[in-house]
Order: structure tokens, then sequence, then C-alpha cells
């Protein structure tokens, strides 16, 4: 309990660390969100209604750094993160709301099979070291992941859609079909899903099975797995009770933070097939100076690191009592 209280509190001070530099670091930039739009739309205007776009777009120059501050904490709560720019007259929370799940289901899916295959594989491989398994796929999927993602993406579109026309290259869903949960508008959400899932399980399994392989080769050679072998108990018990439990462990930190960073998207791969979800939104919203935009998704990205991490601290504290004890 003591532990879990320790790890919340480094959380909430960290989060509340971002937040003051989330809110600082726009307003020390030159120019504001309504200086922005005024130049995106090369036009002329008066000094009141630019401090009325100001407030609309909650910088208020004229207010204090604390009053601003305060008002953005009380925004903050309410989930009130201003007008975006790029989506003018849209808010900001009404965006990202758009776009989140698909990122979600994209990347968060394709994160999660990554991991859960890169380390059976890595377990199996370690556990049977030298045979087949061991020795093709590890290699396979470690040279596969040092391509880029963007490189492996825009192959993928041109040996899968444009010579083989097997599935479509661009965007999440036929924007023709109207939102349903019909068979053709969920098959052709997966159709379009296909490309941009294999280039990043592709890229992303390789590092999983070469750090979980290591990992359990290491643990494979304590004592107390020689003692269970000697107790004669089950193979499979052995390898997933006694070895794959404890090597997993430092691998969970690394699964945590890769589940963190998923809300802000496979960046390039999502621009690369324009897939609306959340890193190509953050494309377009820096593109476009879209300070209100950008502030929403760099807090939504802070906050999933840290929670994710806090996750996996917890997680580990279960699995192995050694480390409450040694913090």
């Amino acid at each position: 309990m003591r532990y879990a209280l320790r790890r919340a509190g480094f959380f909430a001070l960290t989060l509340w660390t971002c937040i003051t530099l989330n809110f600082l670091l726009p307003r020390l930039m030159p120019g504001n969100p309504a200086e922005a739009l005024l130049a995106r739309f090369k036009g002329r205007i008066n000094p009141a209604a630019l401090h009325a776009l100001e407030i609309a777009f909650g910088v208020n120059t004229k207010a204090s750094i604390w009053s601003q501050y305060v008002k953005y904490l009380y925004n903050l709560i309410h989930l009130r993160f201003g007008t975006s720019i790029t989506f003018f007259p849209e808010p900001v929370t009404h965006v990202v709301l758009q776009a989140l799940p698909w990122t979600l289901g994209l990347i968060g899916v394709t994160t999660i099979l990554a991991f859960l295959l890169g380390t059976l594989i890595g377990i199996v491989g370690a556990w049977r070291r030298g045979g087949w398994l061991d020795s093709v796929l590890p290699p396979v999927f470690i040279i596969t992941s040092a391509i880029p993602y963007f490189w492996l993406a825009m192959l993928l579109i041109i040996i899968f859609s444009l010579q083989l026309h097997w599935f479509p290259a661009f965007f999440n869903v036929n924007p023709s079909l109207t939102a349903s949960w019909n068979w053709s508008y969920v098959g052709d959400i997966l159709d379009h899903a296909v490309l941009p899932a294999a280039s990043i399980l592709i890229t992303f399994i390789g590092g999983w099975i070469l750090t979980m392989r290591n990992t359990m080769i290491t643990t494979l050679a304590e004592d107390y797995i020689r003692m269970a072998r000697a107790k004669g108990l089950p193979a499979r018990r052995i390898m997933f009770d006694y070895a794959a439990r404890n090597a997993i462990l430092p691998n969970l930190s690394g699964f945590a933070m890769s589940l963190g960073f998923v809300v802000s998207g496979a960046v390039f791969v999502e621009y690369v097939f324009n897939y609306n979800g959340v890193g190509y939104l953050l494309v377009q919203a820096l593109d476009s100076e879209d300070y209100p935009l950008m502030q929403a998704l760099f807090l939504l990205i802070t906050v999933a690191v840290l929670l994710a991490i806090l996750l996996a601290d917890i997680a580990t504290a279960l699995l192995d009592p050694r480390t409450r004890a040694a913090r």
C-alpha cells in the first residue's frame, strides 16, 4: 500500500509539472493563436476584435499570468482546451475525441499484439535455444525492426496496393460509406487498417523478441531454475511460472512506455497512410501552428505515458515482492 501511495504521489507531482510546462511554453513562444489565425488568413483586424479572439483561444494577454494559470487549470478540469485553428471553429476537445478512437484501435491493438507475440517467441526461442524457431524467427524480425516505419509503409503501399490492388492505400475508411455497425462499414475499416498495422507490427516485434530472449536465457541459468528441474516439475510450468514470470519484469517498463506513446500514434505511419488518428492530427497542428490543439495533444500524450508507467510499476510490484521491499 505504501509503495502504491509513493508511486501515486510521484505521478501527481510529475503531472502537475507537465501541466505547468504545458501552460508556460506556448506563452513563451512569440505570437499567440489569434495572431496565427490572422496570419493564416492574411487578414487585418482591429485591436478589439483581436483581443476577443485571444480570449476565445484562452490567451488573454491583458490578464496577469497568474490569473491565466488559474483559468487554465479550471478549463483543464472541465476538459476545455479552447478552439482549434486548423478546424476553426471546432473545439479542440471535439477534434481530439474524433481522432483518438482511430489511433487506439490501430496503434493500441498492434502494440499489444507485437508485445504478446514478441514475448512468446522470445520465451519459446530461449527455452529451445538452438532450435528452428530460435534460428529463424528472431534474426528475421530483428532485421525488420531496423527498417524505418515510413519506408516499410511506402513499400507495402507499392506492393499490396498499387501493384496487387489487395488493400486500399490511404485513409482509415471509405468516405462514401455511412458510419454504422454493419459488416460493410466495419469490414472497410479493417481493410484500411491491414497495411498500417502490418508496417507497425513487422518493425516493432523484433525488439520484444530480442529483449525477452536475452533476459530469458539469463534467467534459465539461475539456481532456482535448476532446483525446479531437479524436483521434476513439468517443463511448461518451469518455462512460464518460474523463468518467464521473472524474465518478463524488465520488459514491463518498456511495454508501459510503448502503451503510453500509443496515444501519440505512429506519426510517420499515420502520415504516410493519411490515417486520421492522433499522430496525423499532431502533424496538422504543427503545420498550422495550432497552439490550442498542440497543447491538448502534448498533455494527452504526457498523461498517457505517466499512467502507463504507474500501472507498470504496480504490476511489477505485484509480480515481484522484492520490488516493494527495495523501494
